[in-house]
């Protein structure tokens, strides 16, 4: 535990160091179909150059552009079939209940540690595919795929406030967690995420960003006090940066990379860094195991791990991405948004995403969906 504790220290410490833009997702669902496709594997030792057929991706809802998908058809003759989800507990809960036909998943770094260890993931070694090469050094030794035996990288961000300082004058004045959840502000939506609400809860209680694992009590019964006055308009990972957008919402619980798209739409809108500290993420593309398309998988996952059309991705995102070689082909906006490059006195605020042990998850559910049910 000290060591995975080290790793994920000196991961974010090392994105931090080097000035590293920061991450996003949201989702919905559907199911996926499993049509004409590539034989299941190349030869023994050899990396597929080309394809037919289909490839499943499973995604977070919006967090890809379709004319890249559309470009990545035209240039290998695979066809992408999306499907999408709105949480990475989702997406876990789909694979367990048996739905297959999935070549692509993409799911959080944590979410990929606990994958991994349930069995549920291919280790295809991404580290060695043509485009492995540009994965940036400091996402290759990760904690929840040291070597990239398993996983590509895609987005990273983190998770803090939005809020349009024309609509809602407190805006300057929300520094906290702590503020927004205590705050009775109106027009106020949230993510439908319980690691980012129960974590941000615990956080505005006093709990350090070393124990939000805690499997304490009485810790979560205060989370769940100070959750009992915070009642959002809408709590959704869809829509909310249409209604930021249209003014129909104030604030926000948000990923930095949407915070970005909506300013790009409406610059009244900020990114706050409550104080207390906030979650650093990254999101991953996985072959989950028995998918039927391993080697169209391969191949999209090698094509958009191309610096070109990574930068094209992180452009439609609006978060960084961990690939060399993306950065003078990402828009200027991007690369200049404090709220998506965290700024020096803001860097110590990160802390990684909680993966927690079986109990603590237990009681991350049971305090978010008591906050659900009283809503």
């Amino acid at each position: 535990m000290k060591i995975m504790n080290k790793r994920k220290a000196t991961y974010v410490a090392a994105l931090a160091a080097a000035g590293a833009l920061l991450l996003s997702a949201c989702g919905g669902e559907s199911t996926a179909t499993d049509t004409a496709s590539a034989p299941a594997t190349a030869a023994s030792g050899e990396f597929p150059t080309s394809g037919s057929g289909v490839v499943n991706l499973y995604n977070w809802t919006d967090y890809i552009d379709p004319a890249l998908l559309d470009k990545f058809e035209a240039e290998t003759g695979i066809e992408v079939i999306l499907d999408t989800f709105d949480s990475n507990e989702t997406l876990l809960a789909k694979l367990q209940s048996g739905a297959t036909g999935y070549d692509i998943i993409m799911p959080s770094d944590y979410m990929v540690e606990q994958m991994i260890g349930l069995g549920m993931l291919q280790e295809v070694d991404v580290a060695s595919f043509p485009n492995g090469k540009y994965i940036a050094p400091e996402f290759m030794d990760v904690y929840f795929d040291p070597g990239r035996k398993f996983t590509g990288p895609y987005m990273y961000g983190t998770t803090g406030i939005a809020c349009n300082t024309k609509l809602e004058p407190e805006c300057e004045n929300i520094k906290s967690w702590k503020d927004l959840l205590t705050g009775n502000f109106k027009n106020v939506n949230a993510l439908k995420d319980q690691v980012e609400i129960v974590s941000a809860a615990l956080r505005a209680t006093g709990v350090p960003a070393s124990d939000l694992c805690t499997t304490d009590k009485a810790k979560y019964v205060a989370a769940e006090e100070i959750l009992a006055g915070f009642k959002p308009d809408v709590i959704d990972n869809d829509g909310g940066n249409e209604r930021m957008i249209t003014g129909e919402v104030s604030i926000r619980t948000s990923w930095n990379g949407d915070t970005h798209r909506m300013k790009m739409e409406n610059p009244d809108i900020i990114f706050i860094y409550p104080s207390e500290g906030l979650n650093f993420w990254s999101d991953h593309m996985a072959i989950p195991v028995g998918a039927p398309n391993l080697d169209n998988a391969k191949i999209f996952i090698n094509w958009l791990m191309d610096p070109a059309n990574m930068a094209a991705a992180s452009n439609f995102s609006g978060y960084n991405n961990a690939i060399t070689g993306t950065a003078d082909l990402m828009a200027d906006e991007l690369k200049n948004d404090p709220g998506v490059i965290v700024p020096e006195e803001n860097k110590a605020l990160l802390s990684p995403i909680p993966n927690c042990g079986e109990e603590a998850r237990e009681l991350y559910t049971q305090v978010f969906t008591n906050w659900l049910d009283s809503q």
